[in-house]
């Protein structure tokens, strides 16, 4: 029969590695769930003409692969001045609640704006 290794001159060959390739990133991906399983579908889609003595022969390859996991975050809703909607990430996790941002060593507000303190503005 065929070699499937040299067929279409090698296309076939070629097409199931970029496709496996894909899948090794794809699974590689940290935003990705390793576990759930990917799909190499391998298509030789083969016609006869009309004499029935040539196959015309198409190769393709297609991947499926997983989506990246979802990120959930929350959302403040209030009104402004001007009685518009408006929304912030609420950063802290719970509304009205200030944390220590370790990052650059301030108190922040629950939605990531840093804490004026009024104490330290008087003294200096």
């Amino acid at each position: 029969m065929i070699d499937l290794n040299s067929f279409a001159d090698g296309a076939l060959f070629e097409r199931v590695n970029i496709e496996l390739k894909k899948v090794l990133e794809n699974i590689a991906d940290p935003n990705t769930d390793p576990k759930k399983v990917r799909k190499i579908n391998i298509t030789i889609a083969v016609a006869g003409d009309q004499q029935r003595d040539v196959l015309n022969c198409k190769v393709q390859a297609k991947t499926t692969l997983v989506p990246a996991t979802e990120v959930e975050s929350k959302i403040v809703m209030d009104y402004d001045n001007e009685g518009n909607l408006v929304g912030q990430e609420l950063v802290s996790g719970v509304i009205g609640q200030t944390f220590y941002d370790p990052g650059e060593e301030v108190i922040k507000n629950d939605v990531g704006d840093k804490v004026v303190d009024l104490r330290q503005q008087s003294t200096n």
